[in-house]
């Protein structure tokens, strides 16, 4: 899965990919039951986003469940607002970089980008 990097760009791929994935549904008929989301630090100190459409709100994916029902509906149907969404997000359960590709809960320490990535964190 790729990360992008706002959580509308996320949003827009999670989409496609759940029409990807189900071929025989039309973008109007899909019955969205769960959006999962997922927020990364990267190494440099840049915000990568990630998320998932199911139809299913039992389904397991790389990324945390955010919305359910109706709410994960809306916003598969374009009728969210970024701020309210980030505003849901918890940071506590943001990934940070410690290595390429290998990320974590809490920021590296042991590094000037991962002291700023902490940093960064903190202030958040």
């Amino acid at each position: 899965m790729s990360m992008y990097a706002t959580l509308e760009e996320a949003i827009d791929a999670a989409r496609e990919q759940f029409l990807a994935d189900n071929p025989g549904i039309a973008e109007d008929e899909a019955n969205i039951q769960q959006l999962n989301i997922q927020k990364y630090i990267l190494q440099d100190g840049d915000i990568m986003w990630q998320a998932e459409f199911f139809a299913d709100d039992t389904e397991d994916g790389e990324c945390l469940p955010v919305l359910t029902g109706e709410a994960a509906q809306s916003v598969f149907d374009g009728e969210f607002d970024e701020i309210e969404l980030r505003q849901e997000w918890l940071e506590e359960n943001t990934l940070h970089e410690w290595d390429e590709g290998e990320f974590q809960l809490e920021p590296p320490l042991d590094t000037e980008e991962g002291q700023a990535a902490a940093d960064e964190w903190d202030e958040r």
